[in-house]
């Protein structure tokens, strides 16, 4: 199947930028829906962006005005740019592709990345 390979994850201090990326591989004609979810110790996984492929894209308030959804569908990849990065951003980032049409006309569903740490400390 499809995988999603996430990165860019790592430690950084409060304030500071990460851009995180998630490169799909396999033979694919489109993605419908794909997003970027969080999990922080302790607590639910949370959608953190989601963005369609027609462009829109959608925000948890704790970063809208912080972080920047995007994706380049010609490499079937999306990428999280993180600005102002609060303690509180801490988690395990994850990446998703709700609906992969594959070449084959073959359908996937709700595909996963491994997630790739992200620590904002001082």
């Amino acid at each position: 199947q499809v995988q999603l390979v996430e990165s860019g994850g790592g430690l950084v201090q409060p304030g500071g930028s990460l851009r995180l990326s998630c490169a799909a591989s396999g033979s694919i004609a489109s993605i419908n829906l794909m997003g970027w979810y969080r999990q922080a110790p302790g607590k639910q996984r949370e959608l953190v962006a989601g963005i369609t492929s027609g462009g829109h894209t959608n925000y948890a308030d704790s970063v809208k005005g912080r972080f920047t959804i995007s994706r380049d569908n010609a490499k079937n990849a999306v990428y999280l740019q993180m600005n102002s990065l609060k303690p509180e951003d801490t988690a395990v980032y994850y990446c998703n592709a709700d609906r992969i049409l594959r070449s084959s006309y073959r359908w996937e569903f709700n595909v996963w990345g491994q997630g790739t740490q992200v620590t904002v400390s001082s």
